[in-house]
């Protein structure tokens, strides 16, 4: 009898525990910003195989600063004065730095945190070398789950790009939603049944 009692209170704990996230995850879903992303997929080198889409979302960082100023390359009129607030990455190597992320006119923005500040909340970024500022990545990736009988949308033919929505927490990597297919400039939700 005893034993019974003690299963069930350690059944109910667990039951509190996994709520608790799930309510939390719904309620950053409700308030937190959504916004549309494009994505990179790769194959993941976890131990766990499975029904699962791993991937890299595109950041811009256009609004960030790299942390030197000689691996940045701006445009400039005949004159030689910069022109404009886009630049291009002139580092040969890729540059990693910690950004905080936003949504600034539905787009996922990378905004750098300094060295001097606490960068435990924010996420690295990589800025691949001559890539755009507006075509930089999250280093770490975020990970869609599939239904068992869902079919995947990969591969990607050419003219084909792979956007994902997601809710951007406070804290932590953004968390996927839903994803799209971007056809020739047709718009394609994917509906996974």
């Amino acid at each position: 009898m005893k034993l019974a009692k003690t299963s069930l209170a350690l059944l109910v704990i667990q039951l509190v525990l996994v709520s608790s996230i799930a309510a939390k995850y719904l309620y950053q879903r409700s308030t937190c910003p959504r916004v549309w992303t494009r994505t990179v997929m790769y194959d993941p080198s976890l131990i766990m195989r499975g029904r699962y889409l791993s991937m890299q979302l595109t950041v811009d960082g256009c609004q960030s600063t790299l942390p030197s100023a000689k691996e940045a390359g701006f445009p400039r009129n005949l004159d030689g004065v910069p022109n404009g607030t886009n630049f291009s990455i002139a580092a040969q190597q890729p540059v990693v730095f910690p950004a905080k992320l936003a949504v600034n006119g539905n787009k996922l923005v990378a905004i750098r945190i300094s060295d001097n500040d606490d960068d435990s909340s924010g996420q690295n970024v990589i800025a691949v070398s001559r890539a755009s500022c507006d075509r930089m990545r999250l280093s770490d990736p975020v990970n869609f789950y599939l239904a068992e009988h869902a079919t995947s949308p990969l591969p990607v033919r050419p003219g084909q790009e792979l956007w994902v929505e997601v809710t951007v927490p406070p804290k932590g990597p953004p968390r996927p939603i839903q994803l799209a297919l971007k056809d020739n400039g047709a718009w394609k939700p994917l509906a996974f049944q």
